[in-house]
């Protein structure tokens, strides 16, 4: 039985966000409205940036469906397509959040140099897909950096210096879905889901996925993971997420935080009689 694009959904991208919506914890109320926002908003964003694009090169023959493998064409792509677009971010964000990670803001993450590193250099990968662009065979990872990289730029322009700071959490939260949408790409492509022009890519595989691809997973899970990590640390910045607050919607606070007030302290002689407070000098817990 041939592989159609709705059973890659079926088979490759469903049941892994099946597991991680078992997966993903109980955030407090606060942070979970937030992070809801801030996927929804990434997930719309996807759609709508995305769609010209994808459906530009279909036109420009950087890649087409199997015959029988899609269900029908909306514009030049498939409604599959479509719906990739939002399974992605959701697949990719909910494994974020599974993972989890501190969107707290530090003084030190405005400091300028990562920020302009981060920046320049994604504006530098952006001229190269441009020069790539007027190319053959550099048409298809032209066009990802062209699209991909000064969105990638911005980003670090604006929180550069919190990704450094926390490079040790978020960069994983990237590679797991990358390598997983690597291997059903390449599986895909094996099975004539879809296939890659070989005239409009550079020809260099990486077990048998082109190079382009891979490209393409990287970025768009760049975008996604950095995107959302980023939008709770501006909402921390600017007040809107206010993680002490969260603490107690959890209920991870001590008696003293709940009462800071009356702090409790005992005494081995102290009075048991409760008469006792009436007299400040016997009363060893004030």
């Amino acid at each position: 039985m041939r592989l159609t694009y709705l059973g890659f959904h079926l088979v490759f991208i469903l049941p892994p966000l099946a597991l991680l919506l078992r997966a993903a914890p109980s955030l407090p109320p606060t942070r979970r409205r937030v992070a809801l926002t801030g996927l929804g908003a990434i997930t719309f964003l996807a759609l709508v940036y995305t769609t010209p694009w994808d459906n530009y090169l279909i036109d420009q023959g950087v890649w087409w469906y199997g015959e029988g493998t899609v269900v029908a064409y909306l514009g030049s792509a498939p409604v599959e397509e479509y719906l990739f677009f939002v399974l992605q971010p959701v697949l990719s964000g909910l494994f974020l959040y599974t993972m989890g990670f501190s969107p707290a803001f530090e003084q030190r993450d405005t400091r300028l140099r990562p920020r302009l590193t981060g920046g320049v250099g994604f504006l530098a990968l952006s001229a190269l897909g441009g020069v790539l662009l007027t190319t053959t065979s550099g048409y298809y990872l032209g066009a990802i950096l062209l699209w991909a990289c000064p969105l990638l730029a911005l980003q670090w322009a604006v929180g550069g210096g919190y990704l450094v700071r926390m490079r040790r959490e978020w960069p994983v939260a990237v590679a797991i879905p990358t390598l997983y949408l690597w291997f059903a790409d390449r599986v895909a492509i094996g099975l004539g889901v879809w296939t890659i022009s070989g005239t409009q890519t550079l020809g260099v595989d990486i077990l048998g996925l082109p190079l382009e691809e891979a490209v393409f997973f990287l970025v768009t899970n760049l975008l996604v993971v950095q995107g959302l990590v980023l939008f709770e640390w501006v909402m921390h910045r600017w007040g809107r997420l206010t993680l002490d607050a969260d603490r107690m919607d959890t209920g991870a606070v001590t008696e003293t935080e709940r009462d800071p007030v009356t702090p409790r302290v005992s005494s081995p002689n102290s009075n048991p009689d409760p008469t006792a407070r009436e007299h400040p000098s016997t009363d060893r817990g004030r």
